[in-house]
């Protein structure tokens, strides 16, 4: 059962990764590490990612995020971090969740 975590700005990601990495889970962590143009999460960002496909926290929004979750779930299995990028033309900026035709990179890391 995929959980979908609501946005909380109390609830940090970290926090949430260690708790689950208490628990015996595998946790993989995605950074937002660089940002150009419009980009609606600011550096630094976290997404926190188990093996069961429950996450919390949040890099970016629509596609790019369900990407990313991916993309963890293959680096829970490899053990290989991975940096991601997203860019995104003007026009089909909305559809994937950056505003304005931004660009991200996203480094993925499994933790522990």
């Amino acid at each position: 059962m995929m959980h979908v975590a609501n946005l909380d700005e109390n609830r940090d990601p970290l926090l949430i990764a260690e708790a689950w990495m208490k628990d015996g889970k595998d946790v993989a962590v995605a950074t937002v590490m660089e940002t150009w143009g419009s980009a609606p999460r600011p550096v630094g960002s976290h997404l926190v990612i188990d093996t069961e496909g429950n996450f919390e926290g949040s890099v970016s929004g629509g596609c790019v995020e369900g990407a990313v979750v991916a993309e963890a779930m293959d680096v829970l299995d490899s053990g290989k971090a991975t940096m991601l990028e997203f860019g995104v033309a003007d026009e089909t900026a909305w559809e994937v969740g950056l505003s304005c035709g931004g660009r991200i990179k996203v480094y993925v890391e499994r933790l522990g």
